[in-house]
């Protein structure tokens, strides 16, 4: 079965740096598209960041510049590292990872249990 497990959130003052992990089981890294999704109390879920099976990223306007996905050498646990960081950023954060064709259909089946982000003034 695969577990997706996510870890390193918490609360910084606006301006700071958080580093988020998700760390995989039965669900190598390796030639699928894995992202980061946040989402805040009465929004919609919004994709932040996504790293291709090509290793090509993509982030969401509203973090770009300030956000870096990547992963390990071992293919096992992803990133997020968070810089400069902003009241709006506000939102717990989820992991998930699949096959880059399911990815293609905007639902991604595999999810870890989120890590909840506060950024305060």
């Amino acid at each position: 079965a695969v577990q997706l497990v996510e870890s390193g959130g918490g609360s910084v003052q606006a301006g700071g740096t958080l580093r988020l992990s998700c760390a995989s089981s039965g669900w190598p890294f390796r030639h699928v598209c894995s992202a980061w999704f946040r989402q805040a109390p009465g929004r919609e879920r919004e994709k932040v960041a996504q790293l291709s099976r090509d290793d090509t990223t993509d982030y969401a306007e509203s973090v770009k510049g300030r956000f870096t996905i990547s992963k390990d050498s071992t293919d096992t646990t992803l990133f997020l590292k968070m810089n400069n960081l902003k009241l709006e950023d506000t939102a717990a954060y989820y992991c998930a990872t699949d096959f880059c064709s399911q990815f293609s259909r905007g639902v991604p089946r595999y999810w870890g249990q989120g890590t909840q982000v506060t950024v305060s003034s």
